[in-house]
């Protein structure tokens, strides 16, 4: 029996060797695409064996999306768009997008909504104690829910029979969901619109960005923790931006230390052993906008669908919140201006 199982273990190996081979090259041809509007398209080195070389040296791919151009025109009363985006999954990205969307709508003369794209995780209507609320259809497309007279929110979970359904999708669907939010959403007029996404650089973060592509999309804030683990994913994110071109508002990072409520002193939970988000930001010129210390009640706000900013004002991290969101509005000011001046 011993020679009968030596064969079937070199077979189980050889078998293993031929996939990771298989995956290595799988994954370097993707690393090398030129993209689908690129006139390499179907045609470079690194083409060669994709399932789509066909369909892209045809130049089909290269025709634009027809909703581009309706979604720029609704886009025109909308002044800011920002993205929230995070490599890794957990860092708490849905939590700062409804705690800045709760900030900048803080000022009541300023109009501000949310649009969650995370398609299969929308965690926003439970943050924003929106659960179990339903979208309405009105002569100018899709009604958005209210928190308050002057923050909206769009998501999929308003059309989930239930929070616990599970949204089992393809990228087209996806894709087409984002257009659809983007397209037949009545947004109104807005000052700043915050597109919550989900963790990686995938088919909801490639549409968010093509279909905003004419409209001007501000820019992106990017969320991490402070251990290597979070920042490894953090810098494809990055690398992400700079390949679509999508500017770099700055980096939050949270859960950066725990802040004891009672004694005030500060504990390291997630230690920055490679010198967290301030060291990477210097390695890569990119904006340290602030650090969030762990608070208890910021999750507790959260599950109960209340702004954390509201509720202690005067903690440590509400304090760095604020500071982050007056970074943001400094920025897109600044660009708003500059836009102005160029115009």
């Amino acid at each position: 029996s011993s020679p009968s199982v030596s064969r079937k273990l070199l077979l189980k190996l050889a078998v293993n060797l031929v996939y990771l081979a298989s995956l290595k090259m799988f994954i370097q041809m993707f690393s090398d695409c030129p993209g689908t509007t690129s006139e390499k398209a179907g045609k470079g080195s690194a083409c060669q064996g994709c399932p789509n070389q066909t369909l892209c040296a045809s130049g089909a791919t290269k025709a634009p999306d027809p909703a581009i151009a309706e979604i720029a025109e609704k886009m025109l009363t909308v002044k800011h768009k920002i993205l929230v985006l995070s490599g890794k999954g957990g860092v708490g990205k849905s939590t700062f997008s409804a705690h800045l969307a709760h900030a900048l709508a803080s000022d009541v003369s300023k109009e501000v909504a949310v649009l969650d794209v995370d398609i299969c995780g929308p965690s926003i209507p439970r943050i924003m104690g929106l659960d179990g609320e339903q979208v309405h259809q009105s002569g100018s497309g899709w009604s958005p829910v209210y928190v308050e007279e002057n923050l909206a929110v769009m998501s999929i979970g308003f059309l989930l029979s239930s929070p616990d359904d599970a949204v089992i999708w393809r990228g087209p669907k996806k894709n087409g969901m984002i257009k659809q939010f983007l397209r037949d959403v009545d947004w109104g007029d807005l000052d700043y619109l915050i597109v919550d996404t989900p963790p990686g650089t995938s088919d909801e973060h490639l549409s968010i960005v093509q279909y905003l592509s004419t409209a001007g999309i501000d820019g992106a804030v990017i969320i991490t923790t402070p251990q290597e683990v979070s920042l490894q994913d953090v810098r494809k994110e990055i690398r992400f931006c700079q390949k679509v071109k999508l500017p770099i508002i700055g980096v939050v990072e949270n859960m950066s230390g725990f802040v004891c409520p009672k004694c005030k002193n500060t504990s390291q939970i997630f230690p920055p052993t490679t010198g967290g988000a301030e060291r990477m930001c210097e390695e890569l010129g990119l904006r340290l906008l602030g650090k969030v210390p762990l608070d208890p009640r910021i999750g507790r706000s959260c599950d109960e669908g209340r702004s954390f900013l509201a509720e202690v004002p005067d903690s440590p991290a509400a304090l760095a919140y604020s500071r982050i969101v007056k970074s943001i509005q400094e920025y897109c000011s600044n660009l708003l201006t500059e836009e102005q001046r160029l115009d």
